[in-house]
């Protein structure tokens, strides 16, 4: 920090004699920029007065825009943490018992900062919808890998974890429009992953196996997650998974 008294230059040396005794046109306080004046009056060069200033403008603006910049980056990262918050607990509870309040508390987040990132909670449902459902369709699916990890006990147990398909595909048909037409994509997305991954002799065969697996797998999920049985719900799970081995298509 740079102290000056009535009459001196923020550079040391001749410029001391140099001074113009010019006021400064603005009161600064002590610790505005790293300067402080004592005792009310400092005087600067006339040059080295509107360098200062071009360089406080300078500086400024470039803090304003760093600031901008900053605080964009929080806002996208505000939104997906609402995003990820809501489809957590909408697949947990289901869309009618979570709400806005709940969803921001979960993410941290005050409920007056919703609206601005969002238009309504319908609008919410739909873009949660959207983003747990995207589907990578460039890397190769282990077929038998994934068909034994969503028939799993543990994907059943957790749905706040798992598929949002299974989770919320029962709901979703009385959501708004923009909520079913995200889980369409979702749908299409994941049923060409599936033709990839499914045997068959032509197209037409691997999506019949593409959409019938997707099928079976998921209402297995719903019906053992619905049933109170804990051992039927299992064996929904294990019929499941055999009556897909056995299924003649399998066969390459």
């Amino acid at each position: 920090m740079v102290f000056l008294s009535s009459g001196e230059s923020i550079f040391c040396g001749p410029a001391r004699q140099r001074a113009s005794r010019a006021p400064l046109p603005f009161a600064v306080n002590a610790g505005d920029c790293g300067i402080a004046l004592s005792p009310a009056i400092a005087y600067i060069d006339d040059r080295r007065h509107d360098w200062i200033i071009n360089m406080m403008t300078v500086m400024s603006t470039a803090l304003e825009k760093l600031e901008m910049k900053v605080s964009r980056e929080q806002m996208a990262e505000n939104r997906l943490r609402i995003l990820d918050s809501a489809s957590r607990l909408f697949r947990e509870k289901g869309f009618d018992s979570v709400t806005v309040a709940e969803v921001m508390k979960a993410a941290g987040l005050t409920h007056g900062g919703f609206y601005g990132h969002f238009e309504s909670k319908d609008d919410l449902v739909a873009q949660s919808l959207a983003r747990t459902l995207e589907v990578s369709t460039d890397t190769k699916l282990d077929l038998d890998a994934f068909i034994d990890s969503y028939l799993s006990p543990l994907h059943r147990d957790n749905p706040g974890l798992g598929c949002p398909t299974a989770g919320l595909v029962a709901e979703t048909r009385h959501q708004a429009a923009p909520a079913r037409a995200a889980l369409t994509r979702g749908y299409q997305a994941q049923i060409d992953r599936l033709i990839k991954a499914c045997p068959g002799q032509t197209e037409g065969d691997k999506r019949q196996q593409a959409i019938g697996t997707w099928a079976a797998v998921v209402g297995a999920v719903i019906l053992a997650r619905a049933i109170d049985n804990s051992e039927l719900s299992d064996e929904v799970l294990q019929q499941t998974r055999a009556w897909i081995d056995a299924r003649p298509a399998r066969a390459s």
